[in-house]
């Protein structure tokens, strides 16, 4: 069976190429480094990644398997092709669906993937030069190994500690921290991806292609959005476009991915400065980086970046809760199964998740 027999018909919902080259072309060039430096920067965080691991290890009693997933390290648009790769990977069942319910000889459809490819570049144009690691579940793995893969974006890394002024050692070790604390989530919990995977796809395959629907749900997302905005309130693009097929698996993909944003915040600071000797200066400084001024913070709110903030912050607070009453070996009895992990209510009231799972 070749590709094209497996390919939608029709034109895709998002054209790649025009996506790829759109974020490509407008995303911010990278710190001034030279040949050498860049190659240093390399190595040091391919150093950093492997103590890193062996420090999440320790700390947290989770088990690696000796085939794990990969640590790249990349460049701006190496981070973009990866998450480009991501994005189409989600998205294959909604243009599958979308392709099914497509007239034959309706038009516009080429020219509307052109137009939301555009805006996906844009938006990774504008993610690309912030993110400073990413644990890619999306990634199928080599065969016998993990799927998943590690980035670690050295550009930006470099670009952080010099604004903030820190030991670009400490640093570098510092971000590793919690960028491994996530590839040994993934490869020490072998059901998490999968369950990860699930729950996102689940939510593709409760979109509403229906155009009148489509309409209805934009409007009233608007009226919420004057709403809210005349309140003070907080609210995304992403609130917006859900239905309510969707909000409770949404609900529980918020608290999986706090859960692991806060355990490996918390992996992350535990680290004392007999490793990081520089790491309450590095804590203390980044933590004002995160929350982002003036414009770039109106963007974060709108594309709800603001609510990755709060991930980490009570997903911090639900471990440490839990480690407070029953260590971490009771916190690991989260990763026991897809039942154990806790809901968004227990995220907020770790009470309710001590209570319900035997620890």
């Amino acid at each position: 069976m070749t590709s094209s027999d497996t390919a939608p018909s029709g034109p895709a919902m998002v054209d790649w190429e025009v996506a790829r080259s759109t974020a490509t072309r407008l995303v911010k060039r990278g710190p001034s480094i030279s040949a050498s430096g860049a190659a240093e920067a390399v190595s040091s965080l391919r150093r950093a990644a492997v103590r890193a691991e062996a420090y999440v290890v320790d700390v947290t009693g989770l088990p690696v398997p000796s085939a794990t997933a990969p640590v790249l390290v990349v460049d701006r648009p190496g981070w973009i092709s990866a998450n480009l790769d991501a994005f189409r990977s989600v998205l294959t069942p909604l243009e599958e669906k979308a392709a099914a319910k497509l007239q034959p000889g309706s038009g516009g459809s080429a020219l509307g993937s052109r137009v939301t490819g555009a805006e996906v570049g844009l938006l990774l144009s504008y993610l690309a030069p912030k993110v400073l690691g990413q644990f890619d579940p999306f990634y199928p793995g080599a065969p016998g190994a993990p799927g998943g893969r590690l980035l670690l974006m050295a550009p930006n890394i470099v670009a952080a500690e010099r604004e903030l002024g820190v030991d670009p050692a400490d640093f570098r070790l510092w971000v590793c921290l919690h960028e491994e604390t996530h590839r040994v989530q993934f490869t020490a919990v072998p059901w998490l991806r999968e369950h990860l995977n699930s729950q996102i796809a689940s939510v593709v395959d409760a979109a509403e292609l229906d155009s009148t629907a489509l309409v209805q749900l934009l409007g009233d997302g608007a009226k919420r959005l004057l709403a809210a905005l005349r309140n003070g309130e907080e609210l995304s693009i992403v609130d917006l476009v859900q239905i309510p097929a969707q909000r409770e698996t949404v609900d529980r993909i918020t608290a999986v991915m706090s859960l692991l944003e806060g355990h490996a915040d918390v992996v992350m600071d535990s680290v004392g400065p007999s490793v990081v000797p520089s790491v309450a200066e590095i804590r203390r400084r980044f933590t004002v980086r995160r929350q982002g001024q003036g414009f770039d913070k109106v963007i974060r709110r709108l594309l709800g970046l603001d609510a990755k903030m709060r991930q980490y912050r009570d997903g911090a607070r639900f471990c440490r809760a839990v480690i407070d009453e029953v260590g971490m070996a009771g916190l690991n009895q989260v990763w026991t199964a897809p039942e154990t992990l806790p809901t968004r209510d227990e995220i907020a009231q770790p009470e309710r998740w001590l209570a319900r799972v035997p620890a």
